[in-house]
């Protein structure tokens, strides 16, 4: 078994980066007057911006083999909350966004600790702890929608979304800021390296000494906090609290999430490639949107890219493995020489 060519490397870690621009390409020469225009990119980096920290928020547990649905829920839940801190009881936004982040940090260490302390699957922990945020949700608002009133939310908050710098839409530097965050430690910090052995190989981490059940609800604290900061700019951007809105932001973040295993870092969940992977959702959404499909596309686009995902994550997995196992095969032996044939004979 032979490790694997460095064309094929070449393809499996920058071939969405090349798509991604191929696609622009495309869609500027199709659409020359609206598409490659200072507007749509601006569009385009403020609409996919809570979807992008979702995705990185995703990243976090899968690095540990771990995922958590919750995260469409939280986001709707956490939105909420913003409304009715700031609307219906007077808090001052600041200490009601950092009141949500910081309780999204904890509804995520919860997660971990039902994931590995009562050893239930994450895929059904998560759906489960998911449904009852959204009936705290639904609890919260009485199925109806919170509305400012005449006076409106503070400029200052509203600006956390609004706002632009340096001529692009603050939220792209939050997104930016995150992957940097995101990058810095799971590739540079021992705390990454835990989490990407407790991923790759469970059993091992523990034998070594590392503490998996403590630091799995570590990462699920990480999601959960990426989680409350995107219910704090969802709530900017919407400026009304709306109990339905959640869930329509999951399958995009685990899009993001499980393609983005399959670029920069192929195999492994990875900062840069989920933002990759956004990018690549980002323009085809926007591409299509601009040639006038109808509305069903967006759902289409983003299950079909689902499947592709997964099928290219445990592609690039197994591709992984193999090339580790290659490398990591013994010499074989070689057959005894005349001197070992001679000894033989005098003895």
């Amino acid at each position: 078994m032979t490790p694997q060519s460095p064309r094929g490397h070449l393809i499996g870690t920058y071939g969405l980066p090349a798509l991604t621009a191929l696609l622009f390409l495309v869609f500027s020469i199709v659409l020359p007057d609206t598409f490659p225009t200072r507007e749509n990119v601006s569009s385009i980096l403020s609409n996919q911006s809570i979807p992008a920290l979702l995705a990185l928020g995703a990243t976090i547990p899968i690095v540990t083999g771990k995922f958590d649905l919750s995260i469409g829920y939280g986001l709707g839940l956490a939105h909420v909350l913003v409304m009715h801190l700031v609307v219906e009881e007077g808090t001052p936004w600041p200490v009601a966004c950092l009141a949500v982040v910081l309780g999204g940090a904890l509804v995520g260490a919860l997660n971990g600790a039902v994931v590995e302390f009562a050893r239930i699957d994450s895929l059904i922990a998560t759906l489960g702890t998911g449904s009852i945020m959204y009936a705290l949700t639904g609890w919260l608002t009485d199925g109806s929608r919170i509305v400012p009133g005449p006076q409106g939310l503070p400029a200052s908050f509203t600006g956390l979304y609004d706002a632009r710098f340096l001529g692009l839409p603050v939220p792209a530097f939050y997104v930016l800021a995150a992957v940097v965050v995101l990058w810095v430690v799971l590739e540079r910090l021992p705390f990454g390296r835990y989490l990407y052995v407790i991923g790759s190989n469970p059993r091992a981490a523990s034998i070594i000494g590392i503490p998996t059940h403590r630091y799995s609800v570590y990462a699920f604290a990480g999601s959960g906090l990426v989680v409350g900061v995107s219910g704090v700019l969802l709530a900017a951007q919407q400026q009304i609290g709306n109990p339905s809105v959640g869930l329509d932001y999951l399958l995009p973040a685990f899009v993001g999430a499980l393609l983005g295993s399959t670029t920069i870092r192929p195999g492994r969940a990875n900062a840069l490639g989920t933002l990759v992977a956004v990018s690549v959702l980002a323009v085809g959404l926007a591409g299509i949107g601009q040639l006038g499909a109808q509305f069903w596309a967006t759902p289409l686009f983003n299950g079909g890219t689902l499947l592709m995902a997964v099928g290219l994550a445990g592609y690039a997995a197994r591709r992984r493995l193999r090339a580790r196992a290659a490398t990591d095969l013994p010499p074989p032996e070689e057959p005894p020489g005349p001197s070992g044939a001679q000894a033989a004979e005098s003895r």
